[in-house]
């Protein structure tokens, strides 16, 4: 068994943080049941080109491993059904705007009085409270908003946001996260509770460090490009075949830098001695080290470092990480033959178990693919289904 194996998730959400929290626990082994709207589904169904086959590889990134059914929540049939899910369900999921919930008749407080046990999730741009919280979520406005932008992209350029969309994936990792904690708590209690998270908070707290040294010194950190903060040298240079990243965090790990590299002169210059005084002198030692790296390509300097403890490693392209020996190697590529799509590949959840292992990896569902299975789970007889596929429920 997986270690969420017997759990139902009703699954409100679209786009990305929400589906990929939910499907974190379909990884995990609940039953994630999505609810779409008819005709036109998860909006992230039309997030295309790329295609495979007839769905786009957007919604096929953060959908797998669960059930598609769809639902006219406008309707009084449609919300019908919705209410026999929860009743028969663990959790609820739900990134809609605030207030949307209510207005449907399934916000917190009434499904909690129908289904004290449920644990309900709500994840948003901002939050419910605050002075923006009705501005939706967008992950390029919270990297943006959260101060991630203005740390990401060239010390005299423009901001740049990170290459993934990372507001949206610690946003629902965060809530998968509060789900577990709380199914936790109600093991003992035998009651669910309302988790919240916004897309801002969770971007925010990765600030970390620089938020740290903020509140300590009052200045924010400025934009620095790929350089560290208080660690040189510590990012990316150029070799004569491609790049690397070099990361030498500390007096030892310089001193066998510099052994390795066969430069005994910056190793006894006293510029370069400590930590301090190589951030002090940033600029004489980085134009010492970049032109030193250009010298040779960049999988003989690795093959240099490795053995010696010193952090490096390749920038490698996504096609050389999906293709790459490490996640073969480690199982890591998913392969789930799709009825339309073929097979369709994905980078597997990175929890490993060895107890409970997360071993099932199912497509991501056609829209509505479920739909008759799960009512007829629900108990709508023959009739009543027939007559609800007919109105799209």
């Amino acid at each position: 068994m997986r270690p969420l194996e017997g759990l139902r998730v009703v699954d409100l959400t679209r786009v990305v943080a929400g589906p990929y929290c939910t499907m974190m626990l379909g990884d995990l082994g609940a039953e994630v049941i999505k609810i779409e709207q008819p005709g036109k589904g998860d909006d992230s169904r039309a997030f295309a080109p790329p295609y495979q086959g007839d769905e786009a590889a957007y919604f096929l990134s953060v959908n797998r491993n669960k059930k598609s059914i769809v639902l006219d929540l406008k309707g009084a049939a449609g919300r019908e059904v919705l209410g026999r899910l929860i009743d028969s369900a663990d959790v609820l999921v739900e990134n809609f705007r605030p207030g949307v919930m209510d207005r449907l008749g399934f916000g917190y407080e009434a499904v909690k009085a129908r289904r004290p046990s449920l644990v309900y999730c709500s994840i948003s741009g901002f939050g419910s409270t605050g002075p923006y919280k009705e501005r939706g979520g967008y992950d390029a406005v919270a990297q943006g908003e959260a101060g991630i932008m203005d740390l990401t992209g060239p010390a005299d350029g423009s901001p740049y946001k990170v290459g993934t969309p990372i507001a949206d994936m610690v946003c629902g990792t965060a809530a998968s996260q509060g789900i577990l904690a709380a199914l936790y708590v109600r093991k003992d209690t035998g009651l669910g509770q309302f988790v919240e998270i916004s897309m801002y908070e969770a971007t925010a707290a990765l600030l970390v460090y620089n938020a740290s040294a903020y509140f300590a010194t009052g200045e924010a950190p400025r934009r620095r490009g790929n350089a560290h903060a208080s660690i040189v040298p510590y990012e990316t240079f150029e070799a004569s075949d491609g790049w690397l990243t070099l990361g030498v965090a500390n007096d030892d790990q310089w001193r066998r830098f510099c052994a390795v590299v066969d430069r005994p002169d910056l190793g006894g210059d006293a510029r370069f001695a400590t930590q301090p005084e190589r951030v002090r002198n940033r600029e004489p030692l980085l134009a010492a080290v970049r032109a030193l790296l250009k010298q040779r390509k960049r999988d003989d300097w690795l093959a240099l470092f490795d053995p010696e403890g010193i952090p490096c490693g390749a920038i490698r392209t996504v096609g050389e990480v999906c293709d790459g020996d490490i996640l073969r190697s480690r199982d890591m590529v998913a392969e789930m033959p799709h009825a339309t799509a073929g097979v369709v590949k994905g980078i597997k959840n990175p929890i490993h178990l060895d107890r409970t292992p997360l071993d099932r990896y199912v497509a991501p569902p056609r829209l509505g693919e479920h739909t008759e299975a799960v009512l007829k789970d629900l108990g709508y007889g023959d009739g009543e289904i027939a007559a609800l596929l007919k109105m799209g429920t």
